[in-house]
């Protein structure tokens, strides 16, 4: 899998891509995250890549020509299942659709910035338009991030044991059940029996009877009202 990121603040990628999860799966070479600088693509000697919004207001509007000159040269490079923005009002993203980007090949990822991008971008130029979360950050750069990680760690290969994914959070619209280790004991509070028994089938039956009822208590919207669970 190949990401890339456009950003008019590349430096905020620093240490995030070659660490970790990223790391690793850059060094198997099953993932690759390239970051690309928007003012390389400016349209002037002053780097710019903003202006006023037409009809006023406050704040700067990230121009559609550097975006689409960006987009236009990795494009020709190599085709792209997707060119998602990253919007405050786009889809919220879930383990569902990081699990639907991770059977990609090509993605490109773009930052907002500022008040946010012409308009023309998003009506011409971009496949998809994501979120994190019902709030608004300085830019679309930790959205991005947030959104590589969640992709690539699902990658076969990334992780060392491939099982630890398929039973996180949210893989089955539950949260996960409660983990301990060692030692079984410690100031009197101990490890429930049935993990220490070595008896599989009960064992899950336990995991699943619990992540059932931490997803009533904690995230009951996941289970929907014609749950059956």
């Amino acid at each position: 899998m190949r990401i890339d990121i456009i950003t008019c603040i590349p430096e905020m990628f620093t240490g995030t891509v070659d660490q970790s999860i990223l790391k690793r799966a850059a060094d198997k070479g099953l993932a690759h995250i390239h970051v690309h600088n928007l003012r390389d693509y400016a349209i002037n000697k002053h780097n710019q890549i903003d202006d006023y919004a037409f009809g006023g207001g406050a704040g700067m509007v990230l121009m559609i020509e550097p975006i689409d000159k960006c987009i236009s040269e990795l494009k020709a490079q190599r085709d792209y299942d997707e060119v998602i923005y990253m919007s405050p009002d786009g889809e919220l993203l879930s383990q569902n659709i990081s699990n639907e980007l991770s059977l990609h090949n090509n993605i490109i990822l773009l930052c907002g910035h500022y008040k946010g991008v012409d308009e023309r971008v998003r009506e011409y130029l971009v496949t998809r338009e994501i979120s994190i979360g019902d709030y608004v950050l300085t830019g679309g750069e930790l959205a991005a991030a947030v959104v590589a990680d969640s992709v690539i760690r699902l990658i076969p290969g990334v992780m060392n044991d491939e099982t630890s994914a398929l039973t996180d959070s949210f893989q089955d619209n539950l949260v996960a059940p409660p983990v301990y280790t060692r030692p079984a004991e410690y100031k009197g509070w101990k490890v429930p029996e049935v993990l220490t028994s070595g008896h599989t089938a009960k064992i899950e039956d336990w995991r699943f009877d619990q992540a059932v009822e931490r997803t009533r208590m904690k995230r009951p919207d996941l289970l929907g009202k014609d749950s059956e669970v």
